[in-house]
């Protein structure tokens, strides 16, 4: 018979003995105490009811600290209800609570005498309050965890040999709404020792990622939650453009998934996890530089932190130049310059210049001023010169000046001048040269009018030409009909600004242009003028007798628009009836409008078979080749990761944007292989790509490109904003009519013929695989299971193991794993159940192995 008193000095005695070889635990740094009875070396002094059941003891650890325990060992009398409470715990900012336990327990059948009134567990509870309680107990008021089994209990031979068997027991309490708690442990019987309770939580301490500080974070209460958290930018560190910095906080107190970053300042680099200055003598132009720079040629900078240097004296920098071009200078004066006179016409030409002030933007600009004899009496040419290519912007050394007044003097200067001249300060260098035009003929005769207009005869009227250059002796009229352009033409001179011109056919369009003459030659022609002689009075009558042809002709052209309107009216109509009404926003969802099938396609197109076939990535001896092939590779640069969506089978999944250069940004789902990922995952993870990449269809999911050349590694696809069909269904139960349902269902038909007709069998088809974007079309996804068929239209593919996904799968394709275009269509008439019935699961609550050894008959009155 094991009496109390012997019972509790054996149980201090193991106590002593674990202690001496074992030693405390060690804290986990991501932990936040609560409560830790082992750190405290006084009376713990809990409330213990009653009071002759657990008793407090003292213990040495291995350092001979006194440590404090309970026990209780009343497994002599029957019915026991033993209880001890803890103080009060403020719970803090806790989410989720973990208590853990470290006990002994003795084996009932080491006991002698004791007859069933012996446990081996004792039990766990909990109570929330807002404040402490006093030292009353009910046990009604407690809410209980767990029941606590040993999963090791000793025996006396045990303690002979010195060995203690030390359970830890770990329990979560997920939500404490309440500023605190008190546990308590229920004894109903059992031998055993409570050598040290821990409550604790979790939380994620502060740390600095790409230079954003993240703070001490208490996880989420829930096991599998993650908590996003902001991050805010270290000094003189900013947030990169529309991205800003997260990072996430699981459970285990681990930073995930980080998201957007911070960058230094213009004038600041990153030097670890914080932004320095630049030194004297460099500079950082932009927060998207990474690096300070030395400053360019003939600037400098005396301070830190600069974003740009300045220009030394007589150096400038233009406007639209970036701060690491060097400072240049204007360029000197042109070279060479030489002219030439052809009346009142001039060509110059000149060298470039010696000195083109450290650019490549030399442009040439030309002045024109015409002086009279005396010196120094100079006027600008005025709008009237002409400068052939321009008077400034000039590329080329030379340029074509005319329009020039005869018998003038004229003073052209040519500058070279660069993106800093305008700024410089300093005097113009140019080279310049005089001239004096010679004897010019007259310039156009650009206004003229029409006086008089008849059947055979016209009479015009004109103004002297603005530069005669000398005395206008003549003019030359030149005409001719227009249908005829100016091969055949007529000449009429006048001796005065007035002249008519005879001899004119009735009813037709002619061409008019005039010219002066001096002793210099002739002007070249003005302007073009067309005038239409009077009709006769015979073709008056022509026209009205033509009139009833005419009028015939435009009823016949009438009468054929009425006609096509009827026939293409009744074909709108045929499609309406069939359609129904189309006030409904969801009607014509789910499917492109160019593979509807009807019969008004026999009137307005031909279907030609495609000559398109798709080609399996794995008869490739380098995967990485079909994936460059099939697939468009992109700049991870041009892709922002905004929000993690979910987890794949290699990595996250998020949404973000991709912006191509040249194109609006859009909307993308971005799939990731995880961080240390073998060559068979990245492999298996691009496959996807290389067989998505092949198909271009409405109804089948676009692949916009991969990532390959970086990391992470990526697959960018089209964003459906609507998730996946069946859960898209069940949360929109009953809100659909038969025909929206039906408009779906014939946009996955659409893309799985398409993807029949090149060759494909899909194997996976559901509609957990079925995507629908934010216009409700459904596109058909997920091409991990699928597989490609011979060219023989009878051949299969045989699979070597694997899942199937039994309650979609065709009942030949279960019992001989054969896939066939066939097998497919069985699988979409599971879908078509799945979205009628709003997303409810095949055969109800049948098993696999059920719906497996069930016959196709069976299943289809099982589904009906």
């Amino acid at each position: 018979m094991l009496s109390r008193s012997k019972a509790r000095a054996w149980i201090t005695f193991c106590l002593h003995v674990w202690w001496c070889a074992r030693g405390g635990g060690a804290q986990n740094a991501k932990d936040v105490i609560l409560l830790d009875s082992k750190a405290q070396q006084t009376e713990l002094e809990w409330i213990s009811y009653p009071p002759n059941g657990w008793e407090e003891i003292s213990g040495l650890d291995e350092n001979y600290t006194p440590i404090r325990t309970y026990q209780v060992c009343q497994v002599m009398e029957p019915n026991q209800n033993n209880w001890l409470r803890t103080n009060w715990i403020e719970k803090g900012d806790a989410r989720r609570i973990f208590v853990e336990l470290k006990f002994t327990l003795r084996d009932c059948n080491s006991l002698p005498g004791v007859v069933g009134a012996c446990k081996e567990t004792f039990n766990l509870y909990y109570q929330e309050t807002d404040s402490e309680m006093g030292r009353g107990l009910r046990e009604d008021q407690y809410v209980k965890i767990d029941t606590i089994a040993a999963d090791e209990s000793f025996t006396q031979g045990d303690l002979g040999e010195r060995k203690m068997k030390l359970n830890t027991e770990v329990r979560v309490i997920d939500s404490v709404t309440r500023r605190g708690f008190y546990l308590a442990f229920q004894d109903v019987g059992a031998c055993i020792a409570l050598v040290s309770v821990k409550v604790y939580y979790k939380r994620c301490w502060s740390i600095i990622e790409n230079l954003a500080t993240f703070p001490d974070t208490t996880t989420g209460s829930e096991f599998s939650s993650l908590v996003e958290v902001e991050g805010m930018c270290v000094s003189d560190a900013e947030e990169e453009a529309d991205n800003s910095p997260k990072m996430h906080c699981s459970t285990d107190g681990e930073w995930l998934v980080p998201i957007g970053k911070c960058i230094c300042k213009a004038g600041f680099h990153q030097k670890g996890d914080a932004c320095e200055p630049c030194g004297r003598g460099f500079y950082k132009s932009s927060s998207q530089d990474l690096q300070c720079s030395r400053c360019p040629a003939h600037s400098f900078t005396d301070r830190e932190g600069s974003w740009r240097c300045d220009c030394e004296d007589g150096y400038y920098r233009a406007l639209s130049d970036p701060p690491s071009v060097a400072c240049t200078r204007p360029p000197s004066a042109p070279q060479n310059l030489v002219y030439n006179t052809n009346q009142t016409t001039v060509n110059l030409e000149w060298s470039p210049p010696a000195d083109t002030g450290g650019r490549n933007d030399v442009t040439y600009r030309v002045g024109c001023r015409r002086c009279s004899w005396e010196p120094e009496e100079c006027v600008p040419c005025g709008p009237t010169v002409g400068f052939s290519p321009a008077q400034a912007g000039l590329v080329d050394t030379y340029v074509n000046i005319v329009d020039l007044l005869a018998h003038a003097n004229y003073t052209f200067e040519v500058e070279a001048v660069n993106g800093v001249s305008d700024l410089s300060r300093t005097q113009r260098l140019f080279a310049a040269v005089s001239i004096a035009t010679g004897q010019a003929a007259p310039s156009q005769v650009s206004e003229v009018i029409k006086e008089k207009v008849q059947q055979r005869s016209v009479q015009l009227s004109w103004q002297e030409p603005q530069q005669p250059n000398g005395v206008i002796t003549e003019y030359e009229i030149k005409y001719y009909e227009k249908d005829q352009k100016d091969r055949i033409y007529s000449t009429v001179r006048s001796k005065s600004t007035s002249a008519t011109v005879n001899n004119l056919k009735p009813s037709t369009a002619y061409i008019f242009q005039i010219r002066a003459f001096t002793e210099a030659g002739f002007g070249t022609f003005g302007p073009r003028l067309e005038i239409t002689t009077k009709e006769e009075a015979t073709a008056a009558i022509v026209s009205s007798e033509q009139n009833p042809v005419i009028i015939i002709a435009v009823v016949a052209v009438a009468g054929t628009i009425i006609l096509v309107f009827m026939v293409f009216g009744f074909i709108i109509g045929r499609r309406y009836a069939l359609a129904g009404p189309i006030d409904s926003p969801l009607l014509h969802c789910g499917y492109s409008k160019a593979d509807q099938e009807g019969d008004e396609e026999l009137y307005f197109q031909f279907k030609f078979p495609g000559t398109k076939t798709y080609i399996d990535p794995e008869t490739y001896e380098d995967p990485n080749r079909a994936v460059h092939q099939f697939a468009k590779e992109l700049d991870a640069s041009c892709i922002k990761i905004e929000r993690v969506i979910g987890a794949g089978e290699f990595g996250e999944v998020c949404s973000g944007r991709l912006k191509l250069p040249g194109k609006r940004d859009v909307s993308v789902a971005i799939k990731t292989l995880k961080v240390g990922y073998t060559e068979k995952q990245r492999r298996d993870f691009l496959c996807e790509a290389s067989i998505m990449g092949q198909f271009d269809h409405p109804n089948v999911v676009h692949l916009e490109g991969v990532v390959t050349r970086g990391k992470p590694v990526m697959i960018v696809i089209e964003y459906m904003e609507n998730g996946s069909l069946d859960a898209f269904l069940r949360k929109h139960d009953g809100q659909f009519t038969v025909i929206q349902l039906v408009g779906m269902l014939r946009g996955i038909a659409a893309g799985m013929r398409y993807l029949a007709d090149m060759g494909y069998v899909h194997r996976d088809l559901a509609a957990r695989n079925i995507l629908v974007n934010s216009n409700l079309v459904c596109k058909v996804s997920d091409f991990g299971l699928s597989r490609v068929m011979e060219d023989d239209p009878e051949a299969v593919y045989t699979t070597t193991g694997g899942k199937i996904p039994v309650r979609w799968t065709a009942p030949e394709a279960i019992q001989y794993r054969k896939f066939t275009s066939a097998s497919d269509v069985w699988s979409y008439g599971i879908v078509m159940w799945e979205v009628m019935s709003y997303g409810e699961r095949p055969y109800w609550d049948m098993s696999n192995q059920d719906v497996s050894d069930a016959s196709p008959s069976e299943r289809s009155e099982f589904t009906l």
